[in-house]
C-alpha cells in the first residue's frame, strides 16, 4: 500500500469485501464489482445495482456499501470507457460515446447469466450523476425491471435547440482531428491529491483507497486515469429534454431524489439550466420523495456515505 503525505493516521479498510469480475456485455468486456452473494436476494430485498457517474468507477461505491447495515447482493459495473471496462466491442478505440449504449449495456447487465439478476422480476437501482440520468431513462423504458429507484443528482442536461446542431457537429468534427488526452501522474499519492482537489470534502483515507481503483500504472511507470479520453470530447447529439421527460413520466417505481446542500450546478451550466426547468422535469415523476444532505456536495456517496446509506435503506425498505 502506498503511503500518502495527506493520509489520515489509519488507512481505510473496507468492511465488506468486494469481488471483481469481468462480464461479456454486447461485445464488451465489462468490469463489475459485487458484494455479497446472489442467494441474499429475495423479492422483498432484490439485487441492488449501483451505477456511477462520469469519470468515476464502480468501486467508488465501497464507502456506501460499507455503511449499509443490511446484507444484500450488490452489483456495481464500470460503464463502458470507464474503470476497467472496454470502451468499444473487442477492446477497440472509439471516438464518441453514445448515450443509448449505456441504456443497452444496463439492459444487458440485468440479463447477464451468473450475476443473479436475470431471473429477478425487478431490481433496486441507484444512479449517481450520469448514472442517475441513465437510471431514470431506463426505469421509464423498462419499468417492470425496477422495484425502487434512487437518483443521486442525475439532473439531466440543459435544454437544447435544433439550431445548435450545425455548430455542434462542426465542433465535434474539429475535435476529432486531434484525439483528446488525460493527464497522468507520477504516483498514487498524486492521484489521491487530484481526487481531493476535485472534491475537497473527500477524506484523505478515502482518497488513498480510491487512487488505485481510479488509475493504473502505464508502461512508462506513471499512473493514468481509468477513463477513456474520448469522454472529454463533445457529444454531437443534442440532449432532447422532451424525450427524457417522457421516459421519466413512465417510471412506476417509487423514486428518491437526493442532492447535496453544497452542490453548485451553476459551475457546470451557468444560467443555461435554471432550477425551475429541473423542477418542472422532476414533477413528471409519478412517485417521488426528496432529501437533501447537509455538508455535502455532488459526490454524495463520498461526502456523506453513512447519511446516504440511511436514506437509501429507508427508501428501499431494508
Amino acid at each position: 500500500m502506498h503511503t500518502s503525505t495527506t493520509a489520515s493516521a489509519l488507512p481505510y479498510v473496507p468492511r465488506r469485501r468486494a469481488r471483481s469480475l469481468f462480464v461479456p456485455l454486447r461485445g464488451l468486456r465489462c468490469h463489475v464489482m459485487t458484494w455479497g452473494e446472489p442467494a441474499l436476494a429475495t423479492p422483498e430485498r432484490p439485487p441492488l445495482v449501483l451505477v456511477h457517474g462520469w469519470m468515476d468507477v464502480g468501486a467508488s461505491f465501497q464507502f456506501l456499501v460499507d455503511a449499509l447495515d443490511t446484507p444484500r447482493f450488490i452489483v456495481a459495473p464500470d460503464w463502458r470507457g470507464f474503470g476497467r471496462s472496454d470502451s468499444a466491442p473487442g477492446g477497440q478505440r472509439t471516438d464518441t460515446f453514445w448515450f443509448p449504449d449505456y441504456l443497452a449495456d444496463l439492459d444487458a447487465l440485468l440479463r447477464a447469466p451468473g450475476l443473479g439478476l436475470a431471473h429477478e422480476p425487478a431490481v433496486d437501482l441507484v444512479g449517481h450523476s450520469m448514472g442517475g440520468n441513465v437510471a431514470m431513462m431506463y426505469a421509464g423504458i423498462r419499468p417492470e425491471r425496477i422495484r425502487r429507484l434512487v437518483n443521486l443528482e442525475g439532473f439531466g442536461l440543459p435544454q437544447s435547440h435544433p439550431a445548435q446542431a450545425p455548430g455542434r457537429y462542426a465542433h465535434w468534427l474539429d475535435q476529432l482531428r486531434e484525439p483528446a488526452a488525460l493527464r497522468d501522474y507520477d504516483s498514487l499519492d498524486a492521484v489521491a491529491a487530484r481526487l481531493r482537489k476535485n472534491n475537497p470534502r473527500l477524506r484523505a483515507d478515502f482518497a488513498d483507497w480510491l487512487a488505485p481503483h481510479w488509475s493504473r500504472r502505464n508502461e512508462a511507470g506513471r499512473f493514468e486515469i481509468l477513463g477513456d479520453p474520448a469522454h472529454k470530447q463533445l457529444n454531437p447529439v443534442l440532449y432532447r429534454k422532451e424525450e427524457a421527460v417522457a421516459c421519466w413520466s413512465r417510471i412506476t417505481a417509487p423514486v428518491l431524489w437526493v442532492e447535496g446542500r453544497q452542490t453548485d450546478v451553476s459551475k457546470w451550466w451557468g444560467d443555461r439550466y435554471p432550477r425551475e426547468d429541473f423542477e418542472a422535469r422532476l414533477a413528471a415523476v409519478p412517485q417521488l420523495a426528496r432529501a437533501t444532505l447537509e455538508d455535502c456536495g455532488h459526490m454524495l456517496h463520498h461526502d456523506q456515505p453513512e447519511a446516504l446509506a440511511r436514506l437509501i435503506a429507508g427508501h428501499l425498505g431494508s
